[in-house]
């Protein structure tokens, strides 16, 4: 796809962070975009953000972990445009936890917002993109954890491998076909969002019972929340993702710094030895990008 005037594009996680620098792009490129989000303040704001940068813009409620909320999303889009062209299945959330030790909940919740919001995504959307006959593309959101060994955080890691794994039998299922709806997956490194307080956003039948910090944790998420407000703004990420739209690209790495990470874990895969932590080679990626 090389030209976007007057196409539509669905975006999930679209009120903040990439889902929301990924919209500002779509608006100048003068689409028709549906943002979907389950923050209803944020949304708002967005919706009217975007519509005064002269964007033609629908907000739509969605619990993307709901798939009649997914279902309503298509209907809605459907109603309001006609067509869709460009799918963002980007909504996504964290929990921290070794396997054993991340709650019944906090499994359930990031499931269900990172793998289950995919799956309705492709299973809602792609027959309504091969029955409309015209280039379209879907573009799910991973990780970097999705593409590496022990990403520290048990649910989010095995989400986001899931991510990648579905996407690739995504897109060669439609390359055998011949298709004209391309696929593409999206593994970024750090990023400008609120990730960090997605807790904001969890159901409240999924939240666990508060918990005492210690120094160490408290030190921990001092130090995430610094590296991510000086990592890469989500309008660089969204410039990327055209630009591999354009070039019909399916692994897009916005942080190609982070390639000998990926390494690390395939070359022992390959050459059967255990896996080894990437942190200490991530740690010394990150000293070295932030001087």
């Amino acid at each position: 796809m090389q030209e976007f005037q007057g196409k539509v594009a669905v975006i999930t996680g679209a009120a903040s962070g990439i889902g929301r620098g990924i919209a500002e792009k779509c608006v100048r490129e003068g689409m028709k975009v549906v943002l979907a989000d389950i923050d209803d303040a944020l949304l708002t704001k967005a919706e009217a953000e975007l519509r005064s940068l002269g964007g033609t813009v629908l907000g739509v409620r969605t619990d993307v972990s709901k798939r009649n909320d997914v279902e309503l999303l298509a209907r809605r889009t459907l109603d309001a445009f006609g067509q869709i062209h460009l799918l963002f299945n980007n909504a996504g959330v964290t929990a921290s936890g070794v396997p054993w030790e991340a709650t019944w909940n906090d499994w359930e919740w990031v499931i269900g917002v990172n793998l289950w919001s995919v799956i309705h995504g492709v299973k809602v959307f792609t027959p309504l993109m091969l029955a409309q006959n015209t280039e379209c593309h879907i573009i799910n959101t991973s990780s970097l954890a999705g593409l590496m060994a022990g990403a520290g955080s048990a649910p989010y890691a095995a989400t986001k491998h899931a991510v990648v794994a579905i996407s690739e039998c995504l897109y060669l299922t439609l390359q055998e076909q011949k298709s004209l709806v391309k696929v593409s997956v999206l593994c970024p490194g750090l990023v400008r969002t609120n990730i960090a307080n997605a807790e904001r956003n969890r159901p409240e039948g999924l939240r666990d019972e508060p918990v005492t910090r210690t120094p160490e944790m408290q030190a921990h998420i001092v130090a995430f929340k610094a590296a991510i407000e000086a990592s890469m703004s989500p309008q660089q990420v969204a410039d990327i993702v055209f630009d591999a739209i354009r070039k019909e690209q399916f692994y897009i790495l916005p942080h190609p710094e982070y390639t000998e990470v990926i390494q690390l874990r395939t070359d022992k895969l390959l050459h059967l030895e255990n896996p080894v932590s990437p942190f200490a080679a991530i740690a010394k990626l990150m000293k070295f990008t932030s001087t």
